[in-house]
């Protein structure tokens, strides 16, 4: 039977890529995004007939239920890989930034990832050799100042992995996630709170790489289907798991817009 993969953030970046790598191996693949455009500009980018297309908030737990729903009529109901991918990025000293946005962050980054672990679980526990794969970041291993609310949510999803990894074992589901360092992707075009400084050019300031979104798709392939639950991927976040675990004193102080 025909394996299938639904992703959360299909319409750009990571999910995008994402989709394009899973749909040559001949995956059915979900694509779910608050965009509905770019879910129609990514679903043009596979093969006819190979897609389903979800409008949804993460936030939302009904949306949820209502899209995995959906995509199980395409599929059998068969779900081998949830890509928890979507989320936003915010920045700047806590104390500066609007409720608002902290909120969104959590909520977005966190609580919609917790949505679809929950109501996906339904689907993987009854599809042999399943994976949950969420997006953490090098900001899961190390938070620097300027991002406590960012750095927060991404400690929580590989808390949340590493717990259900171990919870899901006798279920066969696999918990797993991605801990990618700066992607070139819309997300850096943010700006930090109170700032009008956008987060690529800090990443730029700061003399860091970027990692180049077909990379992070590999990722996920190699982690839906190795052993690790972290993967690693690119240098940034290969350094910081090194400098935390050894040299904690090369750690950068900020990776933020200076006040």
């Amino acid at each position: 039977m025909q394996k299938s993969i639904f992703i959360t953030g299909g319409g750009s970046g990571i999910g995008r890529a994402t989709a394009q790598l899973f749909a040559t191996k001949g995956w059915f693949v979900g694509l779910a995004d608050v965009n509905a455009a770019g879910l129609a500009e990514t679903a043009a980018l596979l093969p006819k007939g190979m897609s389903s297309q979800h409008v949804m908030d993460v936030r939302d737990r009904d949306a949820w239920e209502a899209a995995l729903a959906d995509f199980a009529t395409h599929t059998g109901g068969r779900l081998d890989v949830l890509f928890n991918n979507a989320g936003i990025g915010t920045g700047g000293a806590l104390e500066a930034m609007d409720a608002r946005d902290v909120e969104r962050v959590i909520d977005i980054n966190l609580k919609g990832v917790f949505w679809g672990a929950q109501v996906g679980f339904q689907y993987l526990k009854n599809t042999p050799g399943s994976a949950l794969v969420s997006t953490s970041s090098a900001a899961g291993i190390y938070a620097s100042a300027g991002m406590s609310a960012y750095s927060a949510t991404k400690f929580g999803v590989r808390a949340m992995t590493e717990s259900l990894d171990r919870e899901w074992k006798d279920a066969g589901v696999k918990a797993r996630t991605i801990m990618p360092s700066f992607i070139d992707t819309p997300l850096l075009n943010a700006t930090a709170s109170g700032s009008n400084v956008a987060i690529r050019d800090v990443v730029r300031e700061a003399g860091l790489e970027f990692t180049p979104v077909e990379q992070v798709a590999q990722a996920v392939w190699d982690a839906a289907h190795g052993k690790k639950v972290h993967t690693l991927v690119g240098k940034t976040a290969r350094r910081l798991k090194l400098a935390t675990t050894w040299a904690p004193w090369l750690l950068p102080k900020r990776l933020s817009p200076k006040e």
